[in-house]
């Protein structure tokens, strides 16, 4: 049977993983959520 708690004492990130998540957070996207929100401020201000 498996012991998760050894499992996770072993455990290592992997660079590559971790490389990637640093370049994404990095950079700021617009996602689809921030372009629904401005959409919606700019119909706020056209009434």
């Amino acid at each position: 049977m498996i012991n998760f708690e050894e499992e996770l004492k072993r455990f290592t990130p992997s660079q590559e993983i971790e490389d990637a998540e640093n370049e994404i957070y990095e950079h700021d996207i617009t996602d689809m959520t921030d372009i629904m929100q401005q959409m919606m401020g700019e119909l706020k201000r056209m009434k």
